[in-house]
C-alpha cells in the first residue's frame, strides 16, 4: 500500500468504501456521462513521461460536480425533496446542483460569493435555481447554514459521504479505463473529489500514488495537514472553484490516509497550465485543472522519469475572457 500523509496504514476514520462508490455509480449511471480517459501525446511530450487525462470537463455541467450532486439528489427521501435543497459554491458545484436539481424536479437555492464567475451565476439562474450572492465565501457558507437551519435540505459540496462517493465514481472509471499509472494528480477545493478518487484507486489499484494540488490563497487542505485538522483559511486565489474556507473532517481524514502529498502552486502557474492544456492537450480547462501541470512537473522530479501520470481534468467552466484577463494580469 502506498504511504499516506499519516503513515503506512489506512486511517481509522475513513468511512467511504468501494461498495459505497459502486452504489453511487449505479445510482447516477443514467444521469451523468462516463467521461473519456485518454492518453495525451501532447502532454506526454510536454512533461517527458506518459500522461493519461481523465476528461471531467466533458461531464454534464462542465465539471465532475454533477456526479456528487446527482448522487445526493437521487438519495433524498420525499420530505427532503419537498423541502428543496441549498448549496454553497464558488462556481461548479452551484451549476451542478442547479442543473441536476432542475432535471429531477427539486427546488434549489444556490449561494455564491460575488467573486464567483459571472457565467456560473448565469447558468445556475437559467437552470431555475434561486441564486443568492454574498460578499465573500465565508458569508456564503454562513447563509447556507442559516437556510439549512430553517429546514432547507443541505447539499454540501464536500462534507457529505454520499457526495464524496459520487465524486469517487471518477476514480472507478479511471481505474477501469486507464493503462498502467504510477501517479494520479487531483485538484483540491474542499476535498471531496480527491477523497473519492483516492478511495476508489486505493481499492482498485493500491500501488498508485495520489497527489493533491491547491493554489496559493486556497490552501485549506495543506493548512489542515500542517495544523493537524481542519482550520479556516483566508482566501485570495483567483481560482474560486478551489476556494473552500475550510475542509471537512471527512475529507481531511481521507486525504491524510490515502494521499501521498498536497502540492501548492501559484495562481500564475495555474493560469499558465490552463494555456498549456489548451495548446498541448487540445482541451479548454479552467485554472482548477491547469494547476495540475506545474504540480505534475514537481511529481516527476520527485519520483523520477519512470512515472506514468494520470491527470483528473476536473472542469472547463472558465470563459475565454476570464482566462485572457488572468493571463494578462500574471504576464503568462
Amino acid at each position: 500500500m502506498a504511504r499516506g500523509l499519516v503513515g503506512d496504514v489506512w486511517h481509522a476514520a475513513v468511512v467511504i468504501e468501494l461498495a459505497d462508490i459502486q452504489a453511487a455509480a449505479d445510482r447516477i449511471a443514467d444521469v451523468v456521462v462516463h467521461t473519456p480517459t485518454v492518453p495525451s501525446p501532447g502532454l506526454t511530450e510536454l512533461l517527458g513521461v506518459p500522461v493519461t487525462a481523465k476528461l471531467e470537463l466533458l461531464q454534464r455541467t462542465g465539471s465532475f460536480k454533477a456526479r456528487g450532486a446527482a448522487a445526493k439528489l437521487l438519495a433524498l427521501d420525499d420530505a427532503e425533496r419537498a423541502a428543496g435543497v441549498v448549496a454553497v459554491s464558488g462556481g461548479n458545484h452551484g451549476i451542478a446542483v442547479a442543473v441536476m436539481a432542475g432535471a429531477l424536479g427539486v427546488a434549489a437555492t444556490v449561494v455564491m460569493p460575488r467573486s464567483a464567475p459571472a457565467r456560473a451565476v448565469e447558468v445556475a439562474r437559467a437552470a431555475g435555481a434561486d441564486v443568492r450572492l454574498t460578499e465573500d465565501m465565508a458569508g456564503a457558507f454562513a447563509l447556507m447554514n442559516r437556510l439549512r437551519d430553517e429546514g432547507v435540505t443541505l447539499l454540501h459540496p464536500f462534507d457529505d459521504p454520499i457526495v464524496l462517493a459520487g465524486q469517487g465514481t471518477v476514480g472507478l472509471e479511471l481505474a477501469d479505463d486507464a493503462g498502467e499509472l504510477t501517479d494520479v494528480l487531483v485538484s483540491i477545493g474542499g476535498g471531496a473529489l480527491i477523497s473519492g478518487v483516492a478511495a476508489a484507486l486505493r481499492a482498485r489499484r493500491p500501488g498508485v500514488r495520489i497527489w493533491g494540488v491547491e493554489t496559493e490563497g486556497a490552501q485549506a487542505m495543506s493548512q489542515a495537514i500542517a495544523k493537524g485538522g481542519p482550520v479556516e483559511v483566508p482566501l485570495s486565489s483567483i481560482v474560486t472553484t478551489l476556494s473552500a474556507p475550510t475542509v471537512s473532517q471527512l475529507t481531511y481524514d481521507h486525504v491524510t490516509a490515502l494521499v501521498s502529498d498536497v502540492l501548492v502552486v501559484s495562481d500564475a502557474e495555474a493560469v499558465r497550465g490552463t494555456l498549456e492544456l489548451a495548446e498541448h492537450a487540445k482541451v479548454w480547462a479552467e485554472p482548477a485543472a491547469g494547476c495540475l501541470l506545474p504540480a505534475a512537473r514537481r511529481v516527476v522530479e520527485r519520483v523520477g522519469g519512470d512515472a506514468r501520470l494520470g491527470l483528473v481534468v476536473c472542469g472547463g467552466n472558465a470563459t475565454v475572457a476570464d482566462v485572457t484577463t488572468w493571463a494578462g494580469r500574471f504576464g503568462v
